[in-house]
């Protein structure tokens, strides 16, 4: 799979405060993109306008070297965000909740397929719970499963290890090596420190601006 998303002179700004400004980055297939800063900087905000959730910033965007205003169904086709809260419904089980995100991604899947994606996710056992009832790194779980089930070149995650276990985040750390193995670009804020034997840039936000971490 082959992917570029550009940022070129991203500017953000927050209650009279410059989050970031001038800002160029670049993602790519076969890389991890590290969103580092202290609370507060933006990262978050950085996420969302990357993953074309928010329009309230100055300077431009580009998927495949086309601007993202005119080519976003097919960048919004190649994308999957998970946010920092899990973004489940409490109702649901962790089976009716990835048939939701599936049919909200336009995806055709099988139970079985969302059964073996709960299952390695470490979830066998709990998939007809109420997922309310699921601790909160059960339920972080349900929707890192989202990563199985929905193929997409491009992964935009926000603090994807909060609230999982150490075998959790080793688990999700061979998902994001064979992800960008095969070819696939990976964007990421965390606080964990990454064990991946895959090429990672980093960008560090704070005081107004933002660069490219060599």
């Amino acid at each position: 799979m082959s992917l570029r998303l550009q940022a070129r002179k991203l500017a953000c700004e927050r209650d009279d405060r410059w989050l970031f400004r001038d800002l160029d980055l670049e993602i790519r297939g076969g890389e991890i993109l590290r969103v580092e800063g202290p609370n507060g900087s933006g990262k978050t905000t950085l996420l969302k306008i990357l993953s074309g959730q928010l329009m309230d910033y100055q300077g431009t965007l580009f998927w495949q070297d086309m601007p993202l205003r005119h080519a976003r169904q097919d960048f919004l086709a190649s994308l999957l965000y998970l946010g920092h809260a899990p973004g489940i419904k409490a109702a649901l089980t962790p089976l009716e909740n990835l048939a939701w995100y599936q049919a909200l991604a336009g995806v055709d899947g099988a139970e079985a397929q969302r059964m073996s994606a709960l299952e390695a996710a470490g979830l066998r056992g709990f998939e007809d719970l109420p997922a309310g009832q699921l601790s909160a790194g059960q339920q972080r779980r349900v929707a890192l499963a989202r990563l199985e089930l929905t193929p997409r070149p491009l992964w935009v995650l926000d603090e994807p290890f909060t609230a999982i276990d150490r075998e959790g985040v080793a688990d999700l750390e061979v998902r994001l090596a064979a992800h960008v193995r095969n070819g696939g670009g990976v964007v990421l804020t965390t606080h964990q420190a990454l064990e991946v034997s895959v090429p990672m840039r980093r960008v560090r936000l704070g005081e107004g601006d933002g660069h490219v971490v060599p």
